[in-house]
């Protein structure tokens, strides 16, 4: 009896044991699953799970703490080169209009007495002449902090005592402006109060001689001004001088000065005459603003037409690439042959808009509206201009954008803009002296001669083209070398994205 409970005892203590291991067992297996789950979504959250992509993390997970740096770095980078630029690039715009008043002087104005100079005046003492003279003179030597015209006193002799040399004077550029007092000057006013002449004109006495559309913006905004100013206080002292003189002298009749109030007050004035005046208004954007776009569409082109070149040297099935100096060839062909047809296309706007182009030439030293200097083929100079013009512009945008690319390009297109722009839009006689090098710069040239040509002005067009084409001549020479350099370039980063595509 006592061997069976212990033989009962034995097989219960044997039956509990698989039992009791069974379940430990999955005990553990229960605790590897919670572990793996949890190591799983460990992964998830790197790896987006299910071969996803990354799930995104907030911007100070320490995960991303070199890429923090990386960012801030390159933003911090960035951020001191466009300020850098802006300081410095932009800092030429500004910079041209610096000082303009103390620079006024550099505008010159002749200053011409001829009043009393000529028979049958030469017997008759000057007052008029005289009295201008001495103001300009004063106005010089008191110097006037600078802020005055560069008003220059010029003996007659040097005119061949001729009034219309002085006005081809102005006419060549020699002169902003002139001052010029009539032979008649003062005998004509003596002779009004001492015979009662009513149809005695003040305004016949004294010239004042311009050409608008040289500039327009320094006549009007400098030029115009001082000599408006200029006028009223001269009249103004004359007036007193004169009125003292008159009615101190008894034996000229009141009723002389009743017929010929005119002569007594204000007995001088100023005629002006612009000899070539800025119209229509419709011509402002083809001397101005508009041609800003000639140097974005040049510059834009680049882009347009570099895919359709790349071509050629891509192969493809039964196509070998071609030679790359061919390709430099068709390729500077093919620009220029753009850059004419879109002058041509920028051109037509001009005559769309009833620019004139076909009125024939006028005399230097007569007022003239809308003259052409090429008669009938003005619009073919026009166009010339425009198109040596894009092509000096143009190529030079294609060669530093295949040397610095993107997204330099976009810094050069503004340089480029800004110190043309700044160098022919505005007077380079107001500038300081160090803007000079804008002088030879493409837009100064092409303002310039779309200027002689659409007004009739002074011509200086055989120096503006010769810039021009020397810019043209050194883009070329570096054209080839910047298409290599491209090239080079091109294959460089290839060559590093297919390494890095293996690795």
């Amino acid at each position: 009896m006592a061997e069976n409970k212990e033989t009962l005892g034995t097989t219960a203590d044997s039956s509990e044991t698989p039992g009791h291991h069974h379940q430990l067992e999955q005990q553990r297996e229960s605790s590897r699953s919670d572990s793996d789950q949890e190591e799983k979504r460990k992964d998830d959250g790197e790896s987006g799970g299910n071969g996803g992509p990354p799930v995104p993390t907030g911007f100070w997970d320490e995960r991303t703490r070199g890429l923090r740096l990386e960012v801030v770095g390159g933003w911090a980078r960035t951020t001191l080169i466009l300020c850098t630029f802006i300081l410095t690039v932009m800092s030429l715009y500004w910079g041209v209009l610096y000082n303009v008043e103390q620079n006024l002087s550099s505008l010159n104005v002749y200053v011409v007495d001829f009043d009393g100079t000529q028979p049958p005046y030469n017997d008759v003492t000057p007052l008029v002449g005289p009295m201008i003279t001495q103001q300009t003179e004063k106005m010089i030597s008191m110097g006037q902090n600078g802020n005055h015209l560069g008003y220059i006193t010029m003996d007659p002799a040097v005119f061949n005592n001729n009034p219309m040399q002085v006005r081809q004077a102005v006419y060549d550029f020699k002169a902003w402006a002139a001052i010029i007092i009539n032979p008649n000057a003062t005998a004509l006013l003596q002779q009004a109060v001492q015979q009662g002449n009513a149809s005695y004109e003040p305004l016949g006495a004294c010239q004042q001689i311009w050409v608008e559309a040289r500039d327009q913006d320094t006549y009007y905004n400098y030029i115009l001004p001082q000599l408006s100013a200029l006028e009223t206080t001269i009249t103004s002292m004359f007036g007193q001088m004169w009125t003292r003189m008159v009615l101190s002298n008894t034996s000229i009749p009141i009723t002389n000065l009743q017929a010929a109030p005119q002569a007594l007050s204000p007995a001088i004035g100023f005629s002006m005459y612009s000899l070539r005046p800025f119209t229509p208004p419709v011509t402002t954007p083809a001397v101005t603003i508009g041609l800003i776009y000639l140097i974005i569409l040049a510059f834009f082109s680049f882009t347009f037409f570099l895919p359709i070149y790349s071509k050629l040297l891509t192969p493809a099935p039964n196509r070998p690439p071609l030679r790359f100096w061919h390709f430099v060839i068709v390729r500077w062909c093919g620009t220029i042959a753009a850059y004419f047809f879109m002058s041509l296309a920028y051109s037509l706007i001009s005559l769309a808009f009833q620019i004139p182009f076909a009125n024939d030439d006028a005399p230097h030293t007569v007022v003239a509206n809308n003259p052409d200097a090429y008669g009938k083929g003005t619009f073919v100079v026009y166009w010339m201009i425009n198109f040596i013009g894009m092509i000096a512009l143009g190529l030079a945008c294609e060669n530093v954008a295949m040397i610095i690319g993107q997204p330099w390009t976009a810094m050069w297109l503004i340089f480029w803009v800004i110190t043309n722009v700044s160098t022919s839009f505005y007077s380079l006689d107001l500038s300081p002296k160090w803007y000079y090098w804008g002088y030879a710069w493409p837009l100064h040239n092409i303002v310039e001669a779309s200027r002689s040509t659409l007004f009739d002005l002074h011509s200086r067009i055989g120096l503006n083209f010769g810039v021009l084409f020397v810019w043209v001549a050194i883009d070329t020479a570096l054209f080839p070398f910047c298409c290599l350099f491209m090239k080079k370039q091109t294959y460089r980063e290839q060559k590093e994205a297919v390494e890095k595509e293996k690795s």
